[in-house]
């Protein structure tokens, strides 16, 4: 998409890392990510509906990837593992929204991210959801909120809790990890909410409570 195009939208849907290498297979994979999809869906198609616009970030390493110092190997291009998970596959194989593939753990190397990001100078709201929250969620949002900072950009970030996931191991208790990374987007300017809602979904609750 061109950069004037771009400039159009006023929201941006960021889901990070939904791919099979950290929800269906492999050494890094958690199944139990997979159950914040149904409201990534909900939320996609909210996006959609309200005009607008939907950016999918995909792991996606070469064979000697520097973070495979750090991590097992995952997510190698041409891979399954480097795909959306099912449920997703069929919003970007129709063309809605935007794909970047990155190396690290931050969306906000990979390739085209910041200058699109610099072109939809009407944003007034992004949301993140995906995993892992105190990995490539946390490294995208954080960043991401300085840079709007640092250009004096009137836009709020929103990682909705019930939208973001990570994973769990010996090492790493996922409720002490979540709740920690949750904390830290809040203490850098992040809005973290419970669940995400626009106006018209206050509007419409408060409509039946009257």
């Amino acid at each position: 998409m061109k950069n004037n195009e771009l400039s159009q939208y006023k929201k941006l849907l960021i889901i990070v890392d939904m791919i099979n290498g950290f929800v269906t297979e492999g050494a890094l994979a958690d199944p139990e990510i997979a159950k914040i999809v149904p409201e990534i869906t909900r939320i996609i198609d909210q996006t959609m509906e309200e005009g607008g616009y939907v950016a999918f970030v995909k792991d996606t390493h070469h064979e000697k990837s520097k973070e495979f110092e750090s991590f097992p190997p995952h997510c190698i291009k041409g891979t399954r593992e480097a795909e959306l998970i099912d449920e997703l596959k069929p919003y970007e194989d129709l063309g809605l929204g935007i794909s970047y593939e990155k190396n690290s753990t931050s969306t906000i190397f990979a390739k085209g991210f910041l200058k699109d990001i610099e072109s939809m100078t009407e944003l007034d709201e992004i949301v993140i959801v995906g995993c892992c929250t105190d990995i490539c969620i946390a490294n995208l949002a954080i960043p991401l909120k300085n840079f709007l900072n640092e250009n004096d950009r009137d836009t709020k970030i929103v990682v909705p809790e019930n939208a973001v996931e990570t994973f769990n191991a010996q090492w790493h208790d996922r409720n002490e990890w979540n709740l920690m990374a949750l904390a830290m987007m809040k203490q850098n300017g992040v809005e973290v909410v419970k669940e995400y809602k626009t106006e018209t979904d206050i509007r419409y609750e408060w409509d039946t409570l009257s």
